[in-house]
């Protein structure tokens, strides 16, 4: 980003989901991306820690992690294991692996996964003595954690919550500094008075995601930053109203789908919506 810009650009490993980790962190420091979104799943067993290692060495930084058991209750993408307990365990163990190669205060992305039973109620009940217990744990290793509510099209398959509002309730049931909210903008730019919701978060905004929006043909189907239907200056100028001032990470799932965006020339992919997130932030900071 231009020096006049007062954010960092960070991509998720997601985006990039062909490449392997090596190819990630080499082709993220070559495009000139400020951070990557670790995503524990391309981690390679026992060469895990030489891998965390070339973050560093190539100049970026780690802005959040997404565990490979990241929701509390088994999910279509993270089945495995079955246990509240075992699940909870494999969260921790993440925390362990990843936090000493990252600064202090790097946000864990977690969601509540779906609700057994239809229960959201029991989920939420569940979610704030968990995490109150996850966050604590996290404390201890200098990290913070952020729930991320998704989009109802994930309703029942990823999570039982798809507002800023409801991941509120839970931030305020579990009462830790660090234990906050993702904003993704794919997520939540159709919830009710967004921006209201997004300026409501406060200082609860520990990281943000960012892509566009085309009416899915599968549940990863996510556009390039500025070329959608999402009204995101309007969004954007929200979140910095907030006083967020954290990074802006790049994470487009894209599969299920002729065109796929995997399929595609992927450092086009993150220079296109390089591009299109500074227009989007030159017109959100001109309402400021």
């Amino acid at each position: 980003m231009t020096a006049s810009l007062p954010y960092r650009f960070g991509v998720s490993q997601f985006t990039t989901w062909p490449w392997s980790f090596e190819q990630d962190v080499d082709n993220y420091a070559r495009l000139g991306v400020d951070a990557i979104e670790v995503c524990e799943d391309k981690l390679d067993g026992e060469r895990a820690a030489d891998q965390l290692a070339l973050v560093g060495q190539q100049g970026l930084t780690i802005s959040s992690v997404q565990p490979a058991v990241r929701t509390l209750f088994p999910s279509r993408m993270q089945p495995e294991p079955k246990g509240l307990h075992e699940r909870t365990e494999r969260f921790r163990r993440t925390i362990e692996r990843v936090s000493r190669f990252a600064q202090e205060g790097v946000t864990f992305v977690s969601n509540t996964g779906p609700p057994p039973n239809g229960n959201v109620q029991d989920v939420f009940d569940v979610a704030a003595r968990e995490y109150r217990a996850l966050a604590d744990f996290a404390e201890a290793h200098g990290v913070r954690l952020a729930l991320e509510p998704l989009n109802p099209a994930l309703m029942n398959v990823e999570s039982a919550i798809w507002t800023l509002e409801q991941a509120m309730r839970i931030v305020a049931a579990v009462d830790r500094d660090n234990f906050g909210v993702c904003v993704d903008t794919w997520n939540v730019w159709q919830n009710a008075d967004v921006a209201g919701a997004i300026k409501a978060c406060g200082d609860r905004i520990f990281i943000v995601q960012v892509s566009d929006w085309r009416t899915p043909r599968s549940v990863a189907d996510r556009h390039i930053v500025g070329q959608g239907e999402i009204p995101l200056p309007a969004l954007i100028h929200a979140i910095h109203e907030s006083g967020y001032r954290g990074v802006y990470v790049l994470e487009i799932f894209s599969s299920e789908v002729p065109d796929s965006l995997w399929d595609a020339d992927l450092s086009g992919v993150i220079r296109d919506s390089r591009v299109g997130l500074e227009k989007v932030w030159r017109e959100a900071i001109e309402s400021l």
